[in-house]
């Protein structure tokens, strides 16, 4: 799987704010990469060194619309723990 598909967008929020001063940055990533890949992207595309990668299948909510009851999709979180000393400079901008 090529490294730009593997992941999608950062997630922000307050919670993974405060997680950045522990060096861990959360990623919306696709459902089939493991966490081989994820680690492997995001040390390629930030140019930092990955430590730990920690992944988990977040299942979509369900959603009302009128009487019509329906889903969100179901997708994939990654929580990408950093070496000490290393930071995505792409997340001290937000």
């Amino acid at each position: 799987m090529e490294i730009y598909q593997v992941i999608k967008r950062p997630l922000v929020t307050e919670k993974t704010t405060l997680a950045r001063e522990a060096n861990k940055y959360h990623f919306e990533v696709d459902r089939r990469a493991n966490k081989i890949e994820i680690g492997q992207a995001v040390e390629k595309l930030f140019k930092v060194k990955v430590v730990n990668v920690r992944t988990m299948n977040m299942a979509g909510k369900k959603k009302r619309v009128g009487r019509v009851m329906g889903r969100k999709r179901d997708w994939k979180k990654a929580i990408v723990t950093l070496a000490p000393g290393s930071s995505i400079e792409i997340f001290q901008k937000v």
